[in-house]
């Protein structure tokens, strides 16, 4: 029954990727363009220092899949993508093989196939600790995610009805694994009272993942008989909405993930608080439908074109985004007014001309 879950959830993934060519809340995000405010593009660095690591880039491969033949060969395909690009890779969730160590293969390839990458284990957070370290073992982990999930766990047929156990397992997880712990949502968003309280029990990384990408509601719904939870599917805070929310929380790195459909909001999600952006959905679909060479083609294009964006917005490193004006409209600028988040003054924050005028020495300290 899990094998068949998991062919499932990558079946409708894709599926509804085919058939959705909506916007989502990234699209109420864009730069000020300040013509003279270029770079060289030889002076950018794509490096971050993520959860005290350091990363080539700010993008890495989401959680995906795992658990059936089907999905091993895609995590097999996905670590080739990761280590050809260099760019780091999350297993699916590894409860499939907690139930049935028969499929630990499915999720051993990401590490089998990309031997000295960045590779992150990922479980929910009913996990034991003994269960956790089994994980980690298995792909050699360099970090462990931990997702959590009670929107599709209702949706979910078979899914779990007990959260109140939640935060105390990740406290207790946290204190017992020698790696990093970053806790992540699948697509309904982290609020900044979640964030704060994760970064209080000693969370590295908080993913916000939220509303705008892969939607677990609606795969879940549309696994169900009667398919009686549509109401349902636009449930929780889009990923720049959760950005915006978490501005100023310090102590704790946050990533963006969920609804990340090109370079372009990859640094809109940067210039927004994030330093690290994941992908999932997009880059399934283009290994589904057109194989592993055009999956390492469409991340090594998505890095350049990052690149191209910050040499233009003249930011040398991804942090340098967060300097940068951007203008926060339509519904994602009604949410910050009700959340008494000031979007105002990320219109007039960039320092480029103070910068430039400070080099040429027209102005000076």
């Amino acid at each position: 029954m899990i094998a068949d879950r998991k062919d499932d959830h990558v079946r409708h993934a894709v599926n509804h990727r085919r058939n959705h060519s909506g916007g989502n809340d990234f699209d109420s995000v864009a730069f000020v363009h300040h013509a003279l405010a270029g770079i060289d593009s030889a002076d950018v660095r794509l490096g971050v220092d993520f959860a005290g690591k350091h990363w080539n880039s700010p993008l890495y491969v989401n959680a995906m899949t795992g658990g059936s033949t089907n999905t091993g060969e895609i995590n097999r395909q996905l670590a080739v993508a990761a280590r050809e690009t260099g760019v780091p890779i999350a297993s699916g969730s590894m409860s499939a093989y907690f139930r049935d160590p028969a499929v630990a293969g499915t999720f051993r390839v990401l590490r089998e196939e990309n031997p000295h990458g960045f590779v992150l284990a990922n479980v929910n957070a009913n996990a034991t600790l003994d269960q956790v370290h089994s994980a980690i073992d298995l792909l050699e982990a360099d970090a462990l995610q931990i997702h959590v999930n009670s929107v599709q766990e209702v949706v979910m047929p078979e899914g779990d009805r007990s959260f109140a156990g939640w935060p105390r397992r990740i406290e207790e997880i946290v204190a017992g694994v020698p790696v990093p712990v970053i806790v992540k949502e699948v697509g309904f968003g982290l609020s900044r009272q979640t964030v704060t309280w994760l970064r209080e029990a000693g969370v590295a990384v908080a993913d916000v993942g939220g509303r705008g990408g892969t939607n677990f509601a609606r795969i879940e719904n549309d696994r169900r008989a009667g398919a009686d939870f549509g109401f349902i599917e636009q449930w929780g805070q889009s990923t720049a909405a959760c950005l915006l929310d978490c501005t100023g929380i310090t102590g704790i790195d946050i990533s963006a993930s969920g609804g990340i459909r090109s370079p372009l909001d990859m640094a809109r999600a940067l210039a927004l608080g994030a330093k690290a952006t994941g992908v999932a959905g997009a880059f399934l679909e283009t290994l589904v439908d057109h194989g592993t060479e055009a999956l390492v083609a469409k991340i090594t294009t998505w890095l350049d074109q990052l690149r191209n964006i910050m040499t233009v917005l003249g930011a040398t490193t991804p942090a340098e985004l967060t300097g940068r004006d951007v203008l926060v409209t339509g519904d994602l600028a009604g949410f910050c007014a009700l959340r008494g988040i000031d979007v105002a003054c990320l219109a007039h924050r960039s320092r480029w001309w103070r910068e430039s005028n400070l080099r040429e020495g027209v102005i000076h300290e």
